[in-house]
């Protein structure tokens, strides 16, 4: 075991790792960070994505002694029930929300796109959510719950 101290959701936490152990194990069964979800444990569906330095990862890939020192943020950390971040409060409004298990990482990754891009077009906003997939949607909602957190809701593709 070897101990690690990084950032969660704003937190510092200092946690005991096995070298072989993912962020995603770490964050749910140490920390109680409930939604980040396992779905393929591969890497390709997003649904266990968090931010690392704000970028979206896919948290069953990296190693959790690779955070030492860093700042990781899940959806826990992005709102509150009293503050939702912009993105949640999108993703409601338009009825983005089905069964729930994507939610989280369309969210992280709609929240790090917005930030490095507010004005992005309806092209790149498919470009990034790219790597999220979701079983119940046609992703009509997602797209049109990004677009309206970033305002462009109106504007349509080019805004």
């Amino acid at each position: 075991m070897k101990e690690i101290s990084f950032w969660i959701d704003g937190e510092s936490v200092a946690v005991s790792v096995e070298p072989d152990e993912t962020l995603l194990y770490v964050l749910r069964e140490r920390l109680g960070r409930l939604a980040v979800k396992e779905g393929c444990g591969q890497g390709e569906c997003g649904a266990c994505t968090v931010l690392l330095d704000g970028e979206p990862v896919p948290s069953c890939l990296v190693l959790a002694v690779r955070v030492a020192g860093r700042r990781v943020l899940t959806v826990e950390g992005l709102g509150s029930p009293e503050a939702l971040d912009p993105v949640q409060e999108a993703f409601v409004r338009e009825g983005a929300i089905q069964c729930g298990f994507c939610t989280p990482g369309m969210v992280l990754t709609a929240h790090a796109l917005l930030q490095e891009n507010p004005r992005p077009t309806e092209s790149e906003i498919r470009q990034a959510l790219a790597g999220n997939l979701c079983r119940c949607t046609g992703y009509a909602k997602i797209i049109a719950a990004v677009k309206a957190a970033a305002g462009t809701a109106e504007g349509g593709e080019g805004a």
